[in-house]
């Protein structure tokens, strides 16, 4: 099979702590492009997997600052600026009036920030992902458990990779088709 058309090599395992020790072991082998697919989420995985801290809560906390300020901005802009009316002795830039909307914009923006960044930071939508192609990887939404070494890490050969992955003894190894 051609280097160009593999994703990687998947290999499967019966139990999660299988999988874990698996992984451990192929992070100390050198790899770094690898992910592990689960029937049900495991904490101590994405430690095993190196995953680092995500950008998300930044993004969020960015977007409720952006939110928060254009919606004081907004409505300064508006009662101040564009149109000041002097309605019952109040000052133009009545600060307490415009909490309730300042506050809406800035849990609106939030919040939109967090689901366009979730999208973007996992690559979504991926309709079609290449480990779908491993007829085996239907039973990972069951009672399997599988660790991918990707061809893109630098580490990466397809037979010394598979012969790799046969010794920390899996169920089952197989070549990722892109």
């Amino acid at each position: 099979m051609a280097q160009e058309k593999l994703y990687g090599v998947m290999a499967e395992f019966d139990r999660a702590e299988q999988l874990i020790e698996a992984v451990k072991q192929v992070r100390s082998h050198g790899f770094k492009k690898l992910d592990a697919y689960t029937p049900y989420p495991i904490e101590e995985l994405q430690h095993a997997l190196g995953h680092e801290k995500s950008l998300l809560p930044r993004l969020v906390l960015l977007g409720g600052i952006v939110g928060g300020v254009g919606g004081f901005l907004l409505q300064y802009w508006s009662s101040a600026i564009a149109y000041p009316l002097n309605i019952g002795g109040r000052p133009l830039n009545s600060w307490p009036a415009f909490i309730p909307v300042t506050f809406e914009c800035t849990i609106l923006v939030a919040a939109v920030t967090a689901v366009l960044g979730m999208l973007a930071l996992n690559g979504l939508p991926m309709p079609h992902h290449p480990v779908f192609n491993v007829r085996r990887f239907a039973l990972a939404s069951r009672n399997r458990y599988f660790l991918c070494i990707e061809a893109r890490d630098p580490k990466f050969d397809a037979a010394k990779t598979a012969a790799f992955l046969w010794s920390l003894n899996p169920t089952h190894v197989a070549e990722v088709e892109v």
